[in-house]
């Protein structure tokens, strides 16, 4: 366990603090949520890399960096309710859980969602909420939400996310087709929506049921 302190602590000094992230309760949940716990077996001496690696059926747990930087743009302080779409590993969910008081996550692909809740159950966590379906149409039934965030990338962002997310909520995702991706935040007020580009990358493509790719809506 004093060796998983150790590469979690070095992982964080590294990656994140030596590249601009500043919110000292994200740090902190970077240091206790181990990333270790959620990649395959077969990578665990790649937990604490800095690079994304493969968790089956094309997708992937994204690079620390990156959940770490998306995770900040949220500006979580502790009440919110977050809408998370794309399970994935749950590493995501684990980190929004530590942060939020209450994470909705959404994922098409059921059988990894099955998976990522036997880590999170096995966690402990009991603030986490699940759903097996289309993303694109968010989580109507439980909206609003104050924060969203989506690990895939739609060439336009769904509409029915920026439909249930509150006044003065936040939207973190990518955006951009395979070629061309990059990170934005979208703030609502009111019925305006406020858009901030910030970090080029590169994701997964958001898609529905079927597979098909999102062409936004």
């Amino acid at each position: 366990m004093s060796d998983a302190r150790e590469q979690l602590d070095h992982m964080v000094r590294t990656q994140m603090e030596n590249r601009g992230i500043r919110d000292p309760r994200v740090l902190k949940v970077f240091r206790s949520v181990d990333r270790a716990r959620f990649v395959p077996a077969g990578d665990q001496r790649s937990a604490y890399g800095d690079f994304p690696l493969a968790i089956g059926l094309g997708q992937t747990i994204s690079q620390p960096y990156i959940v770490a930087l998306m995770t900040q743009s949220l500006a979580l302080e502790g009440p919110e309710r977050v809408l998370e779409i794309g399970t994935g590993s749950g590493y995501q969910t684990a980190v929004l859980a530590e942060l939020a008081a209450e994470v909705y996550t959404v994922e098409v692909r059921n059988s990894l969602q099955v998976k990522a809740r036997g880590v999170l159950d096995a966690l402990g966590y009991a603030n986490i909420h699940y759903r097996a379906g289309d993303g694109r149409a968010g989580w109507p039934q439980q909206a609003p939400f104050d924060r969203v965030l989506c690990a895939a990338a739609a060439e336009q962002i769904p509409g029915a996310w920026t439909d249930q997310l509150a006044d003065g909520g936040v939207i973190v995702t990518p955006v951009g087709g395979p070629g061309s991706q990059i990170l934005v935040t979208i703030t609502k007020r009111g019925k305006n929506l406020e858009r901030c580009e910030f970090c080029p990358c590169r994701f997964v493509p958001l898609v529905g049921r079927n597979g098909e790719e999102d062409a936004g809506g």
